[in-house]
C-alpha cells in the first residue's frame, strides 16, 4: 500500500493539462493502486493523477460507503451532459473551500479501464458530477475556476491562507524536530 502525496492550490501542477496514456500493463495498474490507496483514508469521493503529480489522463472514484466500489477512468471523454443544476464542490487539492457550481447530473463518458479496453457508462447525480470535476483535474482546471467572479477570488484567497498555515505547521514541525532535546548536542 503505498499512499501519495495529494499537492495542494496553488502549486502550478494542478493547472497543467493531463497527457492521454499510451501505455497499459504493471506499472499503470500499481498506479491506480496508489491513487486509490491515497484516496481512501482522505474520505474524499475521486482524486485524479494530476492531484498526485502526474501528468496521465488517469482518475479513480469511490462514491461507496467502505470504499468497495473503485472506479477507474483513463482517457475519459465526456459524450453527453444532461440536467443541469447548482452543487457544491470540494476538492483534496484544495481543502477546506467549498462552493457552488454548475454541473450535468447526467452524463454518458468513455474511458479505458486499466487493461485498456474502452467502455461506456452512463451516469447520474454525484457519480455524474465527480467524473465531471475529475475530468476538469485532467485539463489543468480547478471547481473555484467555475465559481462566480467575487467568490472564486474569496475561495482564492482562503486556499492561499489554508496553503500559507499549511506551509507554516510544516516549518514548525521540522523546526521542532530539528531543535536539540539534550544538552549533548550543540
Amino acid at each position: 500500500m503505498t499512499r501519495l502525496s495529494v499537492i495542494r492550490y496553488p502549486d502550478p501542477r494542478l493547472q497543467e493539462a493531463s497527457e492521454r496514456v499510451e501505455e497499459f500493463g504493471p506499472e499503470l495498474a500499481a498506479f491506480v493502486d496508489d491513487l486509490l490507496d491515497t484516496l481512501r483514508p482522505t474520505g474524499g469521493i475521486g482524486l485524479s493523477a494530476p492531484q498526485v503529480g502526474d501528468r496521465r489522463a488517469v482518475f479513480v472514484m469511490d462514491l461507496s460507503e467502505d470504499h468497495s466500489e473503485p472506479q477507474v477512468f483513463i482517457n475519459p471523454e465526456i459524450l453527453s451532459r444532461e440536467r443541469d443544476a447548482w452543487v457544491t464542490e470540494s476538492c483534496l487539492s484544495i481543502p477546506g473551500v467549498e462552493g457552488k457550481v454548475i454541473r450535468a447530473t447526467r452524463l454518458r463518458v468513455r474511458a479505458q479501464d486499466e487493461d485498456g479496453e474502452v467502455f461506456e457508462e452512463d451516469l447520474e447525480d454525484m457519480y455524474a458530477v465527480c467524473v465531471q470535476h475529475e475530468v476538469d483535474h485532467l485539463e489543468g482546471r480547478l471547481f473555484i475556476d467555475r465559481l462566480r467572479f467575487f467568490k472564486r477570488l474569496l475561495a482564492r484567497r482562503q486556499a492561499l491562507r489554508s496553503a500559507r498555515r499549511v506551509a507554516a505547521d510544516a516549518v514548525q514541525v521540522a523546526g521542532a524536530v530539528d531543535s536539540p532535546t539534550d544538552s549533548s548536542r550543540s
